[in-house]
């Protein structure tokens, strides 16, 4: 697979919940001390610039993301071997119908459905993890119509 085709070739989407401490309080979670995981379909895709579908009654969230692009097959790798195994990053836009996320949390539910939307995971260009010389402090920020609505850090994440 070529890294930079990622978004057509890619089998799976594995996202980090609450990384950011900040965004789980602000939604009144606990802050979890350790990431857990959730899956999103590869139907989530879509290339920066293209529109995001919003299905009807639904009500979105965007938390801007580093998405990490695995370069290899991995399997039970130590933390001070993870970086190994990365081709680089995208940056990454995970969508939320947030309504249907309460409702399915209410119920104690998997949430993954309101995640996992055609189009709920805009992501930008291809880069080659030499691109990045610390992908443990980078400033990740999401303005909407010129509007700050996420300024962070990754050095925040947990």
């Amino acid at each position: 697979m070529s890294y930079t085709a990622f978004r057509t070739a890619g089998r799976k989407i594995v996202a980090i919940g609450r990384n950011f401490a900040d965004h789980a309080k602000e939604l009144n979670n606990a802050v979890p001390t350790e990431p857990f995981f959730f899956l999103k379909p590869t139907t989530a895709y879509i290339d920066s610039g293209g529109i995001v579908e919003i299905p009807k009654g639904v009500i979105v969230h965007h938390e801007v993301e580093l998405g990490v692009v695995i370069g290899r097959e991995a399997r039970d790798i130590s933390r001070k071997d993870a970086l190994r195994y990365v081709g680089g990053y995208a940056l990454s836009i995970d969508m939320t119908a947030r309504n249907l996320q309460d409702q399915a949390k209410g119920k104690g539910l998997p949430w993954s459905a309101a995640k996992g939307f055609d189009t709920f995971n805009p992501v930008g260009p291809f880069m080659y993890k030499t691109a990045i010389a610390d992908p443990h402090n980078i400033r990740l920020w999401l303005k909407v119509n010129q509007q700050m609505k996420q300024d962070g850090n990754t050095a925040d994440m947990i």
